[in-house]
């Protein structure tokens, strides 16, 4: 089974939020793929459907960022899957707004959400995609950044990188993770 696994905060206050941009990139794949995400389980909600011809539960954890490799721990349980199997998609600072990036393994890169979900699997082996929510500007503490929601300039490209991601994610499931590094890298 592959899980897609969107990181963010619950709660309508954070759903606009950069932090939340892994929450986002989950709707527009249920919505997309036809998969509705409204089962609650092992601490988060989920949708169980199929990504072209993948069988994939998509889930966005309840338990907030900086636990959210308690909920991807239970996930992994319930369905029987390796790091292997794991797809986390997730916001990142280093990258420009818009961008994107996947790969595999390495560490969190101070990101408290992937550093809970190494530190409940206990391993660094699994697929990660990035979306760029670019750098806070000077003398913004990156905490409020993360927390802040995008500008209506900033809008588009969010929307395009959300969709990217979609792709991405798609590709992944049907061509192989270095197939779909090749093209989104």
């Amino acid at each position: 089974m592959n899980l897609v696994i969107g990181l963010g905060n619950p709660g309508r206050g954070y759903a606009h939020t950069r932090h939340n941009v892994g929450f986002r990139c989950i709707n527009h794949l249920g919505k997309v793929h036809g998969i509705p995400i409204k089962q609650r389980q092992c601490q988060a909600q989920i949708g169980i459907g199929r990504i072209d011809s993948a069988e994939a539960v998509l889930a966005k954890p309840r338990t907030f960022m900086n636990n959210s490799g308690k909920s991807v721990k239970l996930l992994m349980q319930r369905f029987s899957a390796t790091p292997e199997d794991l797809i986390v998609i997730h916001d990142d600072l280093d990258l420009p707004l818009g961008r994107i990036r996947l790969y595999r393994g390495g560490g969190s890169g101070g990101h408290r959400g992937i550093e809970s979900v190494i530190e409940y699997l206990g391993s660094r082996d699994f697929l990660r995609i990035r979306v760029g929510i670019g750098r806070p500007p000077h003398g913004v503490d990156p905490v409020d950044y993360v927390l802040s929601n995008f500008s209506s300039d900033e809008a588009a490209t969010v929307e395009a990188a959300i969709v990217a991601v979609g792709e991405a994610t798609a590709s992944i499931l049907r061509d192989g993770a270095q197939a779909a590094m090749n093209r989104y890298n």
